[in-house]
């Protein structure tokens, strides 16, 4: 099966079957979007959500977070994975954004990405989910679903080759949503192990499905 005819269907799948897709983070406002996507680096949202509405609540704006300290922010995310670097991120962050973006949320790759603990998947996160710019932001689920389906090459090894190629060929307008689409596919159905191959939609078209399952004998013809 052709590459184009791969991402056609799956398109369509989506489209018919998820055709609401958002993140699953928490939040009102870029200030509270940047914060939580932050905090998500390697922790599950779930936990993210559970931590951000105390942290809102006595931070409720870039302002005010880059007037705390690392004593007064830390208790406030101590259960999230790598506390300490990620105190430090968000006042660097909050401040770097007073000091040179007039308090303002940057909205392009290039200026976020200059941002304390943002690098290129965060600002791709914030700009496709806030401005619904065609920027593919490639965690460990997209990665992984993209090319276990086949509509990235195995030969796309990083996820900066992963990025190229779903933006390549999908249609620009949904980009946005295709992000969403490939995260929620690999959070609920395409796990990492023992992937819910009996109750996906992608069987027809899915190279691990048709090539690694049928070929060990695990489903029948």
């Amino acid at each position: 099966m052709k590459r184009k005819e791969r991402y056609e269907f799956a398109i369509s799948y989506f489209e018919n079957n998820m055709p609401i897709a958002e993140t699953e983070l928490q939040y009102k406002n870029p200030y509270q979007l940047i914060v939580a996507v932050i905090l998500s680096a390697q922790c599950t949202d779930k936990r993210v959500n559970m931590t951000t509405p105390a942290i809102f609540k006595k931070f409720p704006d870039v302002t005010t977070l880059s007037k705390a300290n690392f004593d007064n922010l830390f208790p406030l995310i101590k259960s999230i994975s790598y506390p300490n670097n990620k105190t430090k991120h968000l006042i660097g962050m909050a401040n770097k954004i007073v000091q040179d973006f007039n308090g303002k949320i940057p909205m392009t790759v290039d200026e976020l990405i200059q941002l304390p603990g943002v690098g290129r998947k965060t600002a791709n996160v914030i700009t496709s989910v806030v401005d619904k710019q065609p920027n593919m932001a490639v965690d460990t689920h997209v990665f992984r679903v993209s090319r276990r389906i086949g509509i990235v090459p195995q030969t796309a090894t990083t996820t900066l080759a992963v990025e190229k190629e779903l933006i390549k060929n999908i249609p620009a307008e949904l980009i946005h949503k295709a992000h969403h689409w490939l995260i929620l596919h690999g959070r609920y159905v395409c796990v990492a192990r023992n992937p819910k191959c009996d109750i996906c939609g992608l069987q027809k078209v899915c190279r691990y499905f048709q090539q690694e399952i049928k070929e060990r004998g695990k489903i029948s013809d």
